[in-house]
């Protein structure tokens, strides 16, 4: 099986579909398929072209999909609808984060009505062909012989919340944590965690979340993360491989291609 594996396309389609026609997604006439290590909306203007290019490769099976955070922040601000159109939607988290923005690229509809009929808001939100097709499909993690894709990093034992954590240690039973643990997980930097030893041994991690320029300018010390000389090409060293292409700032989306065996569909965990 050939894999086209990219991360955090955040809502920029046409950036996604240069980067597949770059390495020849669309002409290979092999078995192949794409891994999106996470985050699919929530940056770009393009949710509803991303939405429908994602649904016809699943409905050709063709895709592989992760969970990212941003995934979570979808649900979070759908199950706390009404709270946040009592505080104002732009005042929220979900506002900066980019998830109100997608919601109403998929609804068509505008902020001024989707604060006022907050029911009729949430109904069209779930009954989008992303809610309904595309979330069910996704998982915490996808493993074959010789790789792990997840989106932050795999859940280990870490100092700090999400995204604030900054010290990590390995532990051996990550794969049968909680879905609060992966929820964690899905926030870390991976390359933060794997310069602290937390590694899955004889495998390499396929990573998205966090942009590849911090591994280039913190690890390798060359550029800086976000200056003119910032690279955000992947970050490929020893047992990992990121993905992020910051690419609201970078203007592109990484993908690599991987020939490898598919593994047993049972033995890569579903969300619950």
């Amino acid at each position: 099986m050939r894999y086209y594996v990219i991360a955090d396309p955040h809502g920029f389609y046409t950036y996604l579909v240069e980067a597949l026609k770059e390495k020849g997604f669309f002409e290979d006439k092999e078995p192949h398929t794409l891994i999106v290590c996470g985050d699919l909306l929530d940056r770009g203007k393009e949710a509803i072209k991303m939405q429908d290019f994602i649904c016809d490769l699943i409905a050709k099976d063709q895709v592989i999909l992760i969970k990212g955070n941003h995934e979570d922040l979808f649900q979070n601000f759908l199950s706390g609808i009404w709270n946040y159109a009592k505080q104002g939607y732009m005042n929220s988290h979900h506002y900066s984060n980019g998830t109100v923005d997608s919601c109403l690229q998929l609804t068509n509809m505008n902020m001024f009505d989707a604060e006022i009929f907050v029911d009729s808001f949430a109904d069209k939100i779930k009954n989008t062909e992303f809610y309904k097709i595309i979330l069910p499909k996704m998982v915490d993690y996808y493993e074959t012989n010789n790789y792990i894709f997840t989106h932050g990093w795999i859940p280990c034992v870490a100092s700090g919340y999400g995204g604030t954590a900054d010290s990590f240690k390995y532990d051996n039973n990550w794969r049968n944590l909680g879905k609060e643990d992966w929820q964690f997980a899905r926030w870390y930097n991976g390359m933060l965690a794997y310069s602290q030893g937390v590694k899955e041994p004889n495998k390499t991690i396929v990573c998205g979340h966090w942009h590849c320029s911090y591994g280039h300018a913190k690890l390798e010390r060359k550029g800086s993360e976000f200056g003119t000389d910032a690279d955000f090409s992947p970050f490929i060293s020893k047992g990992i491989i990121a993905l992020d292409a910051c690419t609201v700032i970078s203007k592109k989306v990484n993908c690599i291609v991987i020939e490898e065996s598919k593994q047993n569909p049972k033995e890569f965990r579903k969300n619950s």
